[in-house]
């Protein structure tokens, strides 16, 4: 949108001030005097474990620098809605969790709300810590556009798209755990011949959203990604990527093994029902996984990518950000260059997270051990899809509205694909990240 430009001008020279003393123009801010305390905004759950990192780390700051760490949780909603609001007033945190993406980190950074981390990531060597692939969710360009040469955030941990499979369910029908695509559809047929339906999944928020990326990201090539995520050429609206795997997501739910009842159900509907042995299969995100390792207990279980996966559904979990408006710059930083120590980031193995700078052969579960591996094959290679809604900030709410009529069955393939097309290009040029 074009009042994004005005309004970050406005936000930019009300902060001037602020910039000739602190960091603002790139340069580290020298805090004059040790506060008490510094604040720090955050909205993951307390068991989730990254969180329980960052504290990890907050107590070792304390007895390293004598200042405690005043954490807030605030809402997601919170953040996302009313961030643009608090970081431009004095009551802005001294270090924020951020989502990540261009409708989100990139728009505020855009905005002149977060501080240039580029002189921290020089003194502390954040780049050599995190791959490529992942610092690219926390470089922003001018525009807020990712993938640019400014660091505006902190990668710390990363996340992404698994399948999981109720091996105990397998075994009772006789059918094997699929290592191609071919073998995935074979055994949801399977299964649906049993009177089984195979696939959990939800269309009340975002499951049913992110089974179609994956199957995007089964025959997207890095051009596309590319194009969709940064905007580098038009989107080909007929890409087989797209088609493929719409008509597929439409094929699964007409025979069955999806049900067309997804509509009425949300995240913790099918996560608690796959918990509790009723779905042979679930793809979900990794921040589930610890929750598998502690409830699930009355079948063995097992997760890789979506056979036939180019790409991991993915990417660096949620940025540690400095607010341009923060007053005890150089301390956060601090606590964020402990959050990414070897000591943190096996502590986010530990407690069954993915960390991007630990020594993934210190993991002792195995299962979190072939998480984390799987993860940092694909980090690596730079083979990365993100998520389909980072290109603009309506696509949260628009995707999973048009693949919600598909799964209704009052929208064919290609009405659903038109209408997410709608959706995107009036949402990247509402963005205004466009020449």
């Amino acid at each position: 949108m074009r009042i994004k430009k005005a309004l970050a001008t406005l936000l930019v020279a009300a902060s001037a001030v602020t910039a000739l003393t602190g960091c603002g123009g790139g340069g580290e801010q020298k805090d004059d005097k040790k506060p008490e305390s510094i604040s720090f905004w955050y909205y993951d759950k307390d068991t989730a474990a990254q969180t329980m990192a960052w504290r990890e780390a907050a107590a070792d700051f304390t007895k390293k620098t004598g200042v405690k760490v005043k954490f807030e949780v605030k809402s997601f909603a919170q953040i996302a809605q009313n961030s643009s609001q608090f970081l431009n007033s004095d009551q802005a945190p001294d270090i924020m969790e951020s989502n990540r993406g261009n409708g989100s980190a990139g728009m505020l950074s855009s905005m002149g709300l977060l501080t240039d981390l580029g002189p921290y990531v020089e003194k502390y060597g954040w780049d050599k810590k995190v791959t490529e692939a992942d610092a690219s969710m926390a470089k922003y360009d001018e525009k807020g556009v990712m993938g640019g040469d400014t660091w505006y955030g902190a990668p710390n941990y990363a996340e992404y798209q698994r399948v999981y499979y109720n091996k105990d369910m397998f075994a009772k029908y006789n059918i094997k755990e699929p290592t191609t695509l071919a073998e995935f559809e074979d055994a949801c047929q399977k299964f649906k011949d049993a009177g089984v339906t195979p696939i959990a999944a939800d269309a009340g928020e975002f499951g049913v959203l992110w089974l179609w990326w994956q199957l995007v990201s089964t025959k997207a090539d890095k051009g596309f990604i590319q194009d969709w995520q940064m905007y580098k050429h038009e989107v080909n609206w007929k890409d087989e990527s797209l088609t493929y795997a719409t008509k597929t997501l439409n094929d699964w739910l007409d025979k069955g093994y999806i049900s067309r009842n997804a509509t009425g159900l949300k995240a913790e509907d099918t996560t608690t029902s796959f918990i509790k042995g009723e779905y042979p299969i679930y793809q979900t995100g990794t921040w589930n996984q610890g929750r598998f390792v502690d409830q699930i207990k009355g079948f063995e279980w097992d997760a890789s990518i979506l056979p036939g996966s180019k790409f991991a559904q993915g990417c660096t979990g949620n940025l540690l950000t400095i607010p341009e408006k923060s007053k005890n710059k150089d301390l956060a930083a601090q606590l964020i260059d402990m959050v990414l120590s070897k000591k943190e980031q096996n502590g986010i193995a530990k407690h069954g997270g993915i960390p991007l700078a630990a020594d993934n052969d210190s993991i002792d579960n195995p299962k979190n051990k072939a998480m984390a591996e799987e993860y940092a094959k694909f980090s690596k290679e730079n083979a990365l899809s993100y998520y389909p809604d980072y290109p603009a900030s309506n696509l949260t709410d628009a995707i999973p509205a048009a693949l919600q009529e598909l799964v209704n069955g009052t929208k064919t393939p290609d009405q659903t694909l038109e209408a997410i097309k709608d959706a995107y290009t009036s949402g990247v040029k509402d963005m205004d990240v466009k020449d």
